[in-house]
């Protein structure tokens, strides 16, 4: 009994702790190794737009307007962090460049973007697949840090070791993932 009492509360505390229904991971920044990694798996340049899903505290918009000379836009429903990454772009000058959106990436209108990132569970990716595949031209790149999209064919995944861990970038192009 005590064992069923456990799994009845853990998976709704698991749940509470993203924030409700909208927000779909938790908010883990990504390291600066892997944002470097992740920008150049895709091939950023100066005339992309790239999209960061859950975009925290800016740091791949932020890396793709420094480095890339790439104009981005970051999604994030939690308000502190888009303040933050909103104080981070200004104060870095990057206004012109770098765009904090706060809202559910889920209701976002994606058909800008040239080069989409995120760092999301699994799960999330499958939620968000349908507006990906409904918003996204062809030859666009959607670069997932760690989890796959399920049902599509990567066009290149690249193994990234860091300390002890050792992550996946997968690279998808629209168009090639089936």
């Amino acid at each position: 009994m005590r064992i069923l009492a456990i799994a009845l509360f853990a998976v709704p505390a698991f749940a509470q702790q993203f924030g409700g229904a909208e927000n779909m991971a938790p908010n883990i920044p990504t390291p600066q190794i892997l944002v470097d990694r992740m920008l150049s798996v895709a091939g950023v340049e100066p005339s992309d737009v790239v999209y960061d899903l859950g975009s925290g505290d800016g740091r791949i918009v932020i890396t793709a307007a420094q480095k890339f000379g790439a104009r981005a836009v970051g999604i994030e429903l939690i308000p502190a962090l888009c303040a933050t990454a909103r104080r981070r772009v200004k104060d870095l000058g990057l206004e012109d460049r770098v765009e904090i959106v706060q809202g559910s990436f889920l209701h976002a209108d994606l058909k800008p973007a040239t080069v989409v990132t995120m760092y999301l569970l699994t799960s999330s990716n499958e939620r968000l697949k349908p507006n990906l595949e409904k918003d996204l031209k062809p030859g666009v790149r959607v670069v997932s840090n760690d989890y796959p999209i399920r049902g599509w064919r990567e066009s290149r995944l690249v193994m990234v070791k860091t300390g002890s861990a050792e992550h996946r970038i997968y690279l998808y192009k629209m168009g090639e993932t089936r």
